[in-house]
């Protein structure tokens, strides 16, 4: 075996401008929807969806102070994972050695950068439905929301683990 198998060295690789602007459109994106969610705060009713079905119905009504708890996460998520970005050496690899090990490591990096957005922008959009089904402007999430939802996400995981195969 080789020694990246077990002590895998820590590699100096700067973001890609497909991270960086991954970034800005999720940074954008979520200060959007807080900028709304403030701008309507005063117009929410009391009582605002809390959870959907999988058809995406309402099935749960909260208080509209759980619409914080969605920005919070985002944020919360969006620590960890950026922290996580910057250290490609303590994620998991498979045949990890000492020809390909860049290449993994960026493809680690870009994988954690697209879930972290992906994530973001998820809970940036529910907070805006919510506030939207609160209002009346809206009905649900649609039938819809949960297919394509799952569809992107397994999609972005199949599609770096099937990158991270072929490169070992």
């Amino acid at each position: 075996m080789d020694k990246y198998s077990y002590n895998k060295p820590k590699l100096d690789i700067p973001k890609s401008a497909l991270q960086r602007l991954f970034d800005v459109v999720s940074i954008i994106a979520f200060m959007a929807g807080t900028v709304y969610l403030i701008s309507v705060w005063n117009q929410l009713p009391d009582q605002v969806p809390a959870h959907y079905n999988a058809a995406g119905e309402v099935n749960r009504w909260g208080s509209k102070w759980e619409l914080v708890i969605l920005p919070i996460i985002a944020v919360l998520m969006a620590v960890f994972f950026t922290f996580l970005e910057k250290h490609p050496e303590w994620h998991n690899y498979m045949n990890l050695n000492r020809n390909n090990i860049e290449f993994q490591y960026k493809n680690s990096i870009l994988f954690l950068n697209v879930i972290k957005n992906e994530c973001v922008l998820l809970f940036v959009y529910l907070s805006f439905n919510i506030a939207q089904v609160a209002l009346g402007k809206a009905e649900s999430l649609g039938i819809l929301f949960l297919p394509i939802f799952l569809v992107i996400m397994f999609g972005s995981i199949a599609f770096f683990i099937i990158r991270s195969i072929k490169h070992k």
